[in-house]
């Protein structure tokens, strides 16, 4: 019998009031990086230099056709850092994408793993840095919360996009091969020891994955800052850094790829609001865009900017004095916090009209809405401490409205 929803909202605070006091115990931390034009090239002596050797390689296969991956390869090779390369050409990890990692990981007696790429070759490092430590289990075993509990590999991070900010966060999103559900490995110990943030890695970013990776960081933060119950003021101050970096250079950044100054501040960002969420989590905006992300293909970024601004709105006014203090940061003008709010929100759509992107989803097929509530009901509650629980008709009331 399913549980009355009140009772359910009630249960769900009670837990997220236990979490936010085990919080102080997590040890969520920083990866200690390095950031500017050119840095990758650096990595080589630095891996010496800290005494890594013997390295899972794990990255896109059209980037090393491209030759993106061969300054730090000659790094490598000038350094005597011995590596093994594994690429992948899927767009999202999968749990047989992990496994394969994690065989070429053992069979070459790597001991350390540098993940070179986008949020998704990053979620597939991380997996296999869990396996690494529980080679026993199957993915779908560690994920949930706290089921790595034991030191990962020494483990680098550099992004070429600037959104999941997986080089920073706790979490590596994985689908299952055979279900197609997406959910998260979410361990502390996930956290990257070392990031490089150069952004000469992202120049060739074509426009729209520069627009759907910016509002996937956007995404971060603002859920993040929304969500407040498991806050510090390092968290509030990160996402509030990041959502005016995101504003201030977005549409720099998609409009002129070459600018490397945008480039830069667009990965700070990212990086910023993958710590700030670490701790503050996502919500309804990355459960549900998940099962579009599982069921249809839907790519992660574009499924958050569409849900973005149509999640705010149906949160209404329990978000509103927090989307306010982010319109004013922003610059955006309204005499009232439900005036600032609407124009924070309305300053989405229209950041997403102006990068081409749709403002809803044709792909929603009837008889799958019920398991994309469970799916996003299942991630979201009681974990992530969104403005407002939802119940199974407000999840179904938003899909519809997403739907074309």
């Amino acid at each position: 019998m399913a549980i009355p929803h009140k009772l359910n909202v009630i249960w769900c605070r009670t837990f997220q009031g236990v979490l936010k006091v085990g919080n102080y115990f997590m040890g969520y931390r920083m990866p200690d990086y390095m950031e500017g034009n050119g840095r990758i090239k650096e990595l080589g002596a630095f891996l010496k230099d800290k005494g890594i050797n013997d390295v899972l390689v794990v990255t896109g296969a059209g980037m090393v056709k491209r030759g993106q991956v061969q300054p730090m390869l000659d790094g490598f090779d000038a350094n005597g850092i011995r590596y093994t390369l594994q690429t992948y050409t899927t767009t999202d990890p999968t749990s047989d994408d992990v496994e394969a990692g994690y065989r070429a990981y053992k069979e070459n007696g790597c001991k350390a793993i540098v993940a070179l790429g986008g949020g998704s070759r990053i979620d597939c490092a991380k997996g296999i840095a869990a396996k690494a430590v529980h080679p026993k289990k199957t993915v779908a075993q560690l994920q949930g919360l706290l089921k790595v509990h034991w030191k990962i590999p020494p483990f680098v991070a550099i992004p070429t996009t600037a959104g999941a900010g997986s080089e920073t966060t706790v979490a590596a999103v994985i689908t299952d091969s055979k279900t197609h559900r997406k959910a998260a490995i979410n361990d502390p110990f996930l956290i990257p020891k070392y990031a490089v943030l150069d952004p000469e890695l992202t120049t060739g970013l074509s426009p729209y994955t520069t627009a759907t990776t910016g509002m996937d960081a956007l995404a971060h933060a603002v859920e993040a800052y929304t969500n407040k119950t498991y806050n510090t003021k390092l968290e509030d101050r990160l996402a509030r850094e990041a959502v005016k970096l995101i504003h201030d250079n977005i549409l720099i950044a998609f409009e002129d790829g070459g600018n490397l100054e945008a480039r830069q501040n667009m990965q700070r960002g990212a990086f910023y609001a993958g710590r700030a969420f670490t701790r503050g989590c996502v919500g309804y905006v990355h459960a549900i865009g998940h099962t579009l992300g599982g069921l249809y293909g839907v790519a992660h970024g574009l499924a958050m900017a569409v849900l973005l601004p149509h999640v705010m709105e149906a949160y209404g006014a329990a978000a509103q004095k927090r989307l306010a203090e982010l319109a004013d940061i922003c610059g955006i003008k309204g005499s009232t916090d439900a005036e600032k709010a609407k124009g924070f929100i309305d300053w989405i759509k229209e950041t997403n009209a102006k990068m081409g992107l749709p403002d809803k989803f044709d792909v929603i097929k009837d008889e799958d809405i019920d398991q994309m509530i469970s799916w996003a009901d299942k991630e979201a509650n009681p974990l992530y401490p969104v403005p407002v629980i939802w119940s199974r008709e407000d999840f179904r009331t938003l899909i519809e409205t997403i739907r074309s």
